[in-house]
């Protein structure tokens, strides 16, 4: 085997198959292999935290220890270590990663007509943690910056207040890492993470709607850091009153602060986006080239980045010239690799599962209690309106039910939400959720 990369990547399908997706994309995808010693037969693994390394060595060392074994035999040793444990070697390995934060600060964000107020609002805040508007919380859609303005946040109050702790984290994470603390009775770790916290920012906080355990917990994680003065900054791709899923009392909270909306950027701020991104990039792009890609993407800051970076691979590896007709292939390009993945089936089910507190596997089960019942019925619903399968594909999707049960299903949800504005919220919300990732 050439590299201990190639070996991790074995061990990492040897963990996918023996715990569930969930599990795996909350506490073993985010490790990262940093060093094989043979000689002293030690493996070293990168993880986020402290609380994820004794989350691991807590709930999941067997099954580390045997997929290891499978691919070096018995007798690794397995070693966790945080980012500030790295050595100044690792640090040059893990460079690209670190550098790549650098790029989320004030000075790289470009301020337009679109987004001065809740650049205003940011600056604000990392200014005077816990002190400005608290909670903060920013909407727009996906792509206009809102994750910049976190990362902003979090580096400047780190430059100015180094000793603050600081905790990112997206609302789907938030999720899994309540479920697996519950799983693995590590709830008190878990609440200790978010409560002592100076600082939380949450992205996406829209995803914990619909599910009532998190929205619990949650409540009480921003009670206890509203009490404390500890800063909170939120993100969502709406505002908190068209988060139709969300408890009232949490919707109450988050209004309660500065709600600051990030709008599409005008065509001055686009062009100054782009000429911005080539200086970072040292790269001239001629004005006739900046005005026209400017002109084609106008609704995603992602995507005008993407194709400015595009163009200098394209310049540096190829040679190529940067024109008009390159530009116009690299924002085709650009379009074709930005669509989201297909649905599938397993995805929207496993996102009712969550929203109800149920598993994928009862879903598709014969069980037949209410709540259960009524989160099948939701999920065959919103297959049927986000796939093109048909009622016989679906029905096979679900343990092999017949034609005239997913009929059923989709107009007895077709009725109850025609009775039940909340219903019909919660299910309109489900459906969004799915499709925006």
């Amino acid at each position: 085997m050439d590299s201990f990369n190639e070996a991790w990547e074995i061990i990492c399908e040897y963990c996918k198959n023996h715990i569930t997706d969930v599990a795996y994309k909350t506490w073993i995808s985010k490790i990262e292999p940093v060093k094989m010693d043979f000689a002293e037969g030690k493996a070293i693994l990168m993880v986020p935290a402290d609380f994820h390394r004794q989350t691991l060595i807590r709930g999941y060392m067997k099954l580390l220890n045997d997929a290891f074994a499978s691919v070096f035999g018995e007798g690794i040793e397995i070693c966790f270590t945080v980012p500030d444990e790295i050595t100044t070697r690792e640090q040059e390995l893990n460079e690209s990663m670190i550098n790549a934060d650098y790029e989320f600060t004030f000075d790289s964000f470009i301020v337009g007509s679109s987004n001065k107020f809740s650049h205003a609002a940011s600056l604000a805040v990392a200014a005077n943690p816990g002190g400005a508007y608290n909670p903060l919380f920013i909407y727009g859609n996906s792509g206009l910056g809102k994750t910049h303005l976190l990362y902003a946040i979090r580096n400047e109050i780190m430059k100015n207040n180094p000793e603050k702790v600081i905790v990112y984290v997206k609302g789907d994470d938030f999720t899994n890492e309540m479920v697996e603390a519950i799983r693995l009775n590590t709830t008190s770790e878990f609440r200790q993470k978010y409560r002592k916290s100076d600082v939380l920012l949450v992205d996406d906080i829209q995803f914990i709607g619909g599910k009532e355990s998190t929205q619990e917990e949650f409540f009480h994680t921003f009670n206890s850091l509203y009490e404390a003065k500890r800063q909170i900054v939120l993100t969502s791709d709406r505002p908190p009153r068209e988060i139709k899923t969300l408890e009232d009392r949490l919707r109450s909270r988050f209004e309660s602060g500065l709600i600051a909306d990030i709008q599409p950027p005008d065509f001055e701020t686009r062009l100054a986006i782009i000429r911005r991104k080539a200086e970072l990039l040292d790269m001239t792009l001629p004005d006739d080239v900046m005005e026209y890609i400017a002109t084609k993407l106008k609704t995603n800051i992602r995507q005008l980045e993407g194709v400015v970076k595009k163009l200098k691979a394209k310049n540096q590896l190829y040679g190529e010239k940067i024109t008009i007709t390159v530009a116009q292939k690299t924002i085709s390009e650009i379009l074709n690799n930005d669509q989201p993945p297909p649905l599938t089936v397993e995805k929207i089910i496993d996102e009712v599962a969550r929203t109800f507190g149920v598993t994928g596997d009862d879903i598709r089960s014969a069980k037949r209690n209410a709540n259960i019942s009524n989160a099948r019925q939701i999920a065959i619903y919103a297959v049927r309106e986000i796939t093109d399968l048909s009622m016989n594909l679906i029905g096979e999707e679900f343990g092999g039910r017949d034609h005239s049960t997913i009929v059923y299903a989709i107009k007895q949800i077709e009725k109850n939400m025609a009775k039940d504005p909340k219903l019909k919220s919660t299910v309109d919300d489900i459906i969004k959720n799915i499709r925006d990732r």
